[in-house]
């Protein structure tokens, strides 16, 4: 028998950067155990998304949590704020956009790590991106580091074992081209993935919100044709 792959933790929100890193961690050797959120994301529809990217990977299991962050607030992805749209790229690299869900990443990755935990895994892949990121804090290498320091210190398995958490971030420096182009070459629909922050009742997307605008920026400059259907 060959001998059993590593698990890793991919945080899959179903948007074409996650769903690339899911890819590339599998590209890894790893067994990838897949985990996606119901936060109040008024793009509901990335949830549908995750699955069936999780489905046409082969993710060994894909887990959705439940964690409601809308009487938090403060994110126009979780409250009555509108979404920005028709933003030039400069814009979009300047300061903290009204779209950054307060900690959410700091959230995720410690509910990775309870999960990386009870399977016995000291990896974990998220998507952030420092190139197109749209200013948010929470997607910077500085935090990414803070948090696997803070992983060693918080775990059972940090603590008794003295394992070392290795939060990848396989995304971190490649433009959004580069991610698609990537993607297409590990053979990865993306047709699946689903990146709009304010998509339209019948669920297709905007084409003016950031995301949405970075996303066909990166299409355009990789050269390739995005599959997703626009309003």
């Amino acid at each position: 028998m060959p001998p059993a792959k590593p698990k890793a933790i991919v945080l899959l929100s179903g948007g074409l950067d996650s769903s690339t890193c899911l890819a590339m961690a599998q590209e890894q050797g790893f067994a990838v155990y897949a985990l996606s959120f119901d936060y109040g994301q008024r793009h509901q529809v990335e949830l549908a998304a995750s699955q069936r990217v999780a489905r046409a990977l082969g993710a060994a299991q894909h887990l959705i949590l439940r964690v409601d962050l809308r009487p938090i607030g403060g994110s126009a992805l979780t409250a009555d704020l509108e979404v920005p749209k028709g933003r030039e790229p400069q814009a979009m690299a300047q300061g903290v956009p009204i779209t950054y869900v307060p900690a959410r990443n700091t959230l995720f990755l410690s509910l990775a790590l309870a999960w990386a935990e009870t399977l016995q895994c000291s990896d974990i892949f998220i998507g952030v991106n420092a190139v197109d990121y749209s200013g948010y804090p929470d997607c910077r290498p500085e935090f990414i580091q803070a948090f696997e320091r803070l992983a060693r210190l918080a775990t059972r398995l940090g603590a008794e074992e003295g394992t070392d958490f290795k939060i990848h971030t396989p995304l971190i420096k490649l433009s959004k081209a580069q991610i698609i182009a990537k993607g297409a070459e590990l053979g990865l629909d993306y047709g699946l993935t689903h990146s709009c922050y304010d998509p339209t009742p019948p669920g297709l997307a905007c084409g003016q919100c950031d995301s949405c605008l970075l996303r066909l920026k990166g299409f355009a400059e990789a050269g390739l044709k995005d599959p997703l259907p626009y309003a």
